[in-house]
């Protein structure tokens, strides 16, 4: 078995060990395995009760990782997340008590209820992996990955994700209520013993890999082929939001980034070597729509950034 064939037949093994838990969201389920497999960080946004932080138990649990949870508050201070020393009076020194940020998977629920100083103690760990602490470096997990989760009708005591670090997450999520027939079966499950919850609390969802080797099948990703016509084609897309007329700011360099893994990672996922134009077309949304931001005139008349996007899609010739 190829490197190749193993990464697919990992990715479909992840699919449906996730599928047991998380009823009708194929498609955010793949965007989520999509910016774990690249190495990226997802932001992930939705009303209460779309199962956002069963999602990444479960997919923790599946690839054998771990998992830790911070809820922001107003009130929530950097430490709070990073960690301190603390004085050892039996030992007369200092000693690290590590905070929940060094884990594999770090959900951080309702990032925007944080002010601004607490959630940039975020920004130098979704970068670089590390963390310093009273001017000590310390190494995060090589599997580090953020999952923070917004909820985008309520606004009242939240505090807006600046640019830079909006930036730095290369896919934006949005899960949706699933639809009736999801529903109806998610509804059947509550009357007995078969909620998501307890289906992953009995041990019924196994694990596909171990931690270790999410490194390994990670590289695997480079064997995806990307035509040199297509990497000009996610270079286009990417420079027209800048000169878009009803863009006020355009996507940056790390959008491009983010464009080639998320079309590589999608390429996988459907079970290709090779990306096509349609992976490209496909998480164009996803990966700029959080970047980018209107002008106010072009806002007030309702036109929204997907809608935007989807226009330079259509100016923008297809490579054959």
């Amino acid at each position: 078995m190829t490197n190749t064939d193993r990464l697919k037949e990992v990715l479909s093994q992840a699919r449906h060990e996730v599928g047991k838990v998380i009823i009708g969201q194929g498609d955010i389920i793949d965007k989520a395995l999509i910016a774990i497999f690249t190495g990226q960080h997802a932001l992930i946004e939705g009303v209460p009760g779309v199962a956002k932080t069963l999602l990444v138990r479960t997919i923790a649990k599946v690839l054998g990782c771990e998992f830790e949870r911070i809820q922001f508050t107003p009130d929530l201070m950097p430490a709070d997340i990073t960690g301190t020393n603390i004085f050892n009076l039996q030992r007369n020194e200092f000693t690290l008590i590590r905070g929940p940020i060094f884990t594999s998977f770090l959900l951080a629920d309702e990032i925007n209820r944080a002010p601004a100083k607490t959630q940039s103690a975020l920004l130098q760990a979704m970068q670089e992996r590390t963390v310093t602490i009273d001017r000590d470096t310390h190494t995060l997990p090589e599997n580090f990955t953020v999952f923070a989760t917004q909820n985008p009708i309520e606004h009242e005591g939240t505090y807006p994700l600046p640019e830079a670090q909006k930036d730095r997450f290369m896919l934006k999520i949005t899960m949706a209520a699933p639809g009736r027939d999801e529903e109806f079966i998610l509804a059947q499950r509550m009357l007995g013993n078969e909620s998501p919850e307890a289906t992953l609390a009995r041990g019924d969802v196994q694990s596909v890999i171990k931690a270790d080797d999410l490194r390994e099948l990670r590289q695997n990703l480079q064997n995806i082929t990307l035509r040199e016509e297509l990497l000009g084609y996610i270079v286009d897309i990417v420079r027209a939001t800048r000169q878009h007329e009803s863009v006020l700011v355009g996507a940056g360099p790390r959008a491009t980034q983010s464009l080639l893994l998320a079309s590589r990672g999608y390429a996988a996922i459907a079970g290709r070597d090779f990306v096509t134009p349609d992976d490209i077309k496909t998480m164009v949304i996803p990966v700029l729509e959080h970047r980018v931001i209107l002008r106010p005139e072009f806002e007030i008349e309702g036109l929204s950034i997907g809608e935007v996007i989807e226009r330079i899609l259509q100016e923008i010739a297809v490579p054959r």
